[in-house]
């Protein structure tokens, strides 16, 4: 494959949806290209303005917490996995307003809760804060929503 035909395949990929560099460099070495090649076609591309790791950040973050209820915490560490800089990343957070985020972590609580079969708050608080920490929710916030959604003289069961 030539470098302009790999060019052109970029184009689609990238236009499909926001990209990171490392998703494009992993792209084009499946489809044979070298090390200059490489560096080549993602400085077009971010010439072009196909390639913009930022904006990547910005709409990453948008659909995992928009859509799969991630925390922050879960959040940063796929954006490092993708070794995006710190200023791209933070970029990706500033799109998560903190009153949202409260209160998605609170739905996602409130609507875990009828599903666990429990006869005490104590086991209760217990498997929600293990669920929403999973889900990439700083501890002491979880705590914080579990102490005030569930207090301790919630009645059993829940449904």
């Amino acid at each position: 494959m030539t470098v302009q035909e790999a060019k052109i395949k970029l184009y689609r990929f990238c236009a499909y949806q926001e990209r990171c560099h490392q998703d494009v460099e992993t792209k084009l070495y499946e489809l044979g290209m070298r090390g200059d090649e490489v560096d080549e076609i993602i400085h077009h591309l971010i010439a072009e303005g196909f390639l913009n790791e930022e904006r990547f950040a910005k709409a990453f973050t948008n659909g995992k917490f928009r859509l799969k209820h991630w925390g922050k915490l879960k959040i940063v560490n796929a954006l490092e996995q993708r070794k995006l800089t710190n200023h791209c990343i933070q970029a990706g957070l500033k799109e998560i307003g903190e009153d949202e985020y409260i209160d998605t972590l609170q739905n996602l609580l409130s609507k875990k809760a009828p599903g666990i079969e429990v006869d005490n708050i104590f086991s209760l608080r217990d498997r929600l804060s293990r669920y929403a920490i999973q889900k990439g929710y700083e501890t002491e916030l979880v705590w914080r929503e579990l102490k005030i959604l569930f207090p301790d003289k919630t009645r059993f069961p829940l449904r």
